[in-house]
């Protein structure tokens, strides 16, 4: 099973069961990988942690219930999975920037995380080579982290007639003004056929 079809599998069970104990092990089995595997990739495919993805989730949901209906605050918080009103609040709060009770008023302005979806999007058809290049131009680290997001969420999952070999890193060498809008770098990544 390729990364992406595996990431929307976590996703769709996450959201089937959000209000559950979510075990990090059988999120990942959903995905066929490791644990730690997958939560590793789930943070570079998508820049926060899996952890952060369903606490944001359920602030979220949470929200919405207190400010469309007579959800009471205490109940919120138990079927979202906290502990007590305290801790609910205190995050609630992190989250959204106003109190639970507060978002149950009219006008409220809430804080909305939308589900993960994974879309493909394909360009090129250029060859590849033994090491494929990635150019980045661009002030760091935004232009870095949006070519780094392309490479893990579109050039891996994606090509067909290469794969990662072995061990691997990144490596960044910063020869010039960084903060330059015009500075250039390149990412190489180890690959060989398949």
């Amino acid at each position: 099973m390729d990364w992406v079809r595996g990431i929307q599998n976590v996703v769709y069970f996450i959201e089937d069961n959000i209000t559950e104990d979510l075990d990090y092990d059988i999120i990942a089995k959903q995905a066929y990988v490791s644990s730690f595997h997958f939560q590793r990739a789930f943070s570079i495919l998508c820049g926060f942690t899996l952890g952060e993805y369903i606490r944001n989730r359920r602030l979220t949901l949470a929200g919405l219930e207190l400010s469309l209906g007579n959800a009471r605050v205490i109940d919120t918080a138990v079927k979202y999975g906290y502990d007590s009103p305290d801790s609910f609040t205190k995050a609630f709060i992190r989250f959204h920037g106003i109190s639970p009770s507060s978002a149950k008023k009219e006008g409220a302005k809430l804080k909305s995380i939308a589900p993960l979806k994974i879309k493909l999007h394909l360009e090129g058809g250029n060859e590849a080579r033994m090491w494929a290049v990635f150019p980045c131009i661009g002030a760091l680290p935004t232009a870095l982290q949006e070519v780094n997001t392309k490479i893990w969420t579109e050039w891996i999952p994606n090509c067909r007639e290469y794969e990662l070999d072995g061990n691997f890193n990144i490596e960044m060498y910063t020869d010039g003004d960084t903060g330059s809008a015009d500075y250039q770098s390149e990412i190489w990544i180890p690959v060989r056929k398949k």
